[in-house]
């Protein structure tokens, strides 16, 4: 009796206590998904989500301000963030990932409008059984609020929080395994294929691999003076071939002047000095033959600014890391290429596109001159264009409030798709002007990621109040439905990928998986395939996959 009056008194607390319960589900949502299960761990929004249906079940509500706010903070920077990639794919030959996002989303569409017809759902449900069965956010997100914004009208005798609820319960039920199901299968279906992703990653990087550079760790800038005889005997060219990287800096100093590459006689002298940037390893492993480690007379951390390099000029976009040759010509030290916030290998052939981020080390001048070859020089700079920011989202609102009548239909973009058109552009035009509308990463992450969490806690809190009533009277149904939902468009986008669009297996299962927007899923590719290269996959997808899915999310209630 003790313990149940000292619950009680609990939930009491947290009753009056809004910001409380909303962070103690946050943090709880975060430990939940950070428990692993073997490789396996259901990830901070799942976390949050059950955090939320335990709360629910006891009559807790979110206020209907705070995740609306939650909702446009993450559609908006799921637009910002697809902005510079998504019209630039539309104009090359990303054009293929597009088809298989729109094939893959247009499957799991049809599949779960099917399903709802066919079981007879209850109204709202088609969009938490697509969201879920694709592990969408975006999907619920935007089902949601189409019918709290009155865009979606509510069959009569049903309220619009009844068939918010239905959405979320859908969601709730047919996520998990939406979740470990695309894991499962993803793991499992390049074994009953017969594909050896790890050996089909290579022949991709390069038959001997030397083509898939990693992220170097522990930058040094050191000089060293020849003083091994040996070393003076090879051509210079032979050197390059036998012992250069191909992505650190190597300068040559003669009595105080850089020896240009073909200057001299082509050999080293007694007495050189080699200027190096580059991971620590490559001292220990090469350089240490050439000779002895001297004392520079002045220090070296004005050769290690490190600076982020955001690809915009039209000469530099399609152009491959080996063409730039960005260590030798510009005297830098490339240790990272990301895309979508995703880090991809950085390979010889590896082609720059719009909005790629490259992260380099080198000297202050060396790097401005990069940045002009390729676009735009980040530093650090942590201010965030709040302006732009907060009058994008505003004008993503109004965007959302237009809608044309087609007899008794109200058809318009909806504040989803408004948002997510507001944030498209703005991302954007930033990569074509970057001193406008700035938004760091960092803060860009935690914008989205709180909004998501915040938005995902409310569902959670709504779902739970009636999922047990639920889950007892259609669960297995659903469940079910969800099963057909997540597994065909897989088959269906594999078989379309392979035979029609003949992408890549490799790319081809990271495809899949950014197609239905699902990052741990891409990480038992990456692990499979021992390599990044699937990434390249991923964000090919990923940005059309957000797109879609937020516009599927609205369309299905109309079904």
């Amino acid at each position: 009796m003790e313990e149940i009056t000292t619950f009680t008194r609990f939930l009491d607390i947290l009753h009056a206590q809004p910001v409380l319960t909303l962070f103690l589900i946050l943090g709880m949502g975060y430990l939940i998904g950070g428990i692993r299960i073997g490789s396996f761990s259901l990830g901070p929004v799942a976390g949050v989500l059950f955090a939320g249906l335990f709360l629910g079940h006891f009559d807790f509500r979110m206020n209907a301000g705070a995740q609306a706010v939650g909702f446009a903070l993450f559609i908006f920077s799921v637009g910002y963030q697809a902005g510079p990639r998504f019209f630039d794919v539309l104009r090359t030959d990303g054009l293929k990932y597009f088809l298989l996002a729109l094939v893959v989303a247009g499957t799991g569409f049809s599949v779960a409008v099917m399903a709802t017809k066919l079981l007879s759902l209850a109204p709202g449900t088609s969009g938490g059984l697509l969201a879920g069965g694709l592990t969408s956010s975006p999907t619920l997100a935007a089902a949601q609020e189409a019918i709290r914004s009155g865009q979606i009208k509510p069959p009569e005798g049903l309220s619009a929080d009844a068939m918010i609820g239905n959405v979320a319960t859908g969601y709730a039920i047919t996520y998990i395994f939406g979740l470990a199901g695309l894991i499962a299968i993803i793991k499992l279906l390049p074994q009953v294929l017969g594909i050896d992703l790890a050996k089909e990653a290579k022949v991709l990087e390069g038959e001997d691999g030397a083509g898939a550079a990693s992220k170097p760790a522990n930058v040094a800038a050191r000089i060293y003076r020849v003083t091994n005889e040996a070393m003076t005997k090879i051509p210079a060219e032979q050197l390059q071939e036998q012992y250069w990287d191909k992505t650190s800096v190597v300068i040559v100093k003669r009595d105080g002047e850089i020896l240009r590459a073909g200057g001299g006689d082509g050999f080293l002298h007694l007495g050189d000095e080699l200027h190096i940037l580059a991971p620590v390893e490559y001292f220990t492993t090469t350089v240490a033959k050439f000779g002895e480690e001297i004392t520079p007379d002045t220090g070296t951390a004005q050769f290690k600014e490190t600076a982020q390099i955001v690809v915009i000029n039209k000469n530099a976009i399609g152009k491959s890391l080996q063409e730039l040759d960005i260590a030798r010509k510009f005297g830098v030290l490339l240790t990272r290429v990301t895309r979508m916030r995703m880090e991809v290998p950085h390979t010889a052939d590896f082609a720059l596109r719009k909005g790629d981020i490259l992260t380099v080390v080198g000297p202050h001048e060396n790097i401005d001159l990069l940045g002009k070859e390729l676009g735009h020089v980040e530093r650090e700079i942590a201010e965030t264009d709040m302006v732009t920011f907060a009058f994008g989202i505003a004008i993503g609102v109004v965007i959302g409030l237009f809608a044309v009548k087609v007899g008794q239909l109200s058809i318009g973009l909806g504040s989803a798709g408004g948002l997510l058109t507001s944030g498209l552009l703005i991302g954007y035009l930033r990569s074509v002007h970057p001193t406008f509308g700035r938004l760091p990463d960092a803060a860009r992450w935690i914008l989205m990621e709180f909004g998501l969490l915040l938005f995902m806690a409310g569902v959670g809190l709504r779902a739970g109040g009636d999922i047990l009533e639920t889950f007892a009277s259609a669960g297995p149904v659903l469940v079910l439905a969800g099963i057909v939902v997540t597994m065909t468009p897989i088959f269906v986008g594999y078989f379309f990928g392979r035979k029609v669009l003949k992408i890549h297996p490799v790319l081809l299962f990271g495809a899949i998986t950014g197609s239905m927007t699902s990052g741990a899923a891409l990480s038992v590719v990456t692990g499979a395939a021992k390599s990044s290269m699937p990434s390249l996959g991923y964000t090919g997808a990923y940005a059309f996959a957000n797109v879609l899915l937020t516009v599927a999310g609205s369309v299905i209630l109309f079904f």
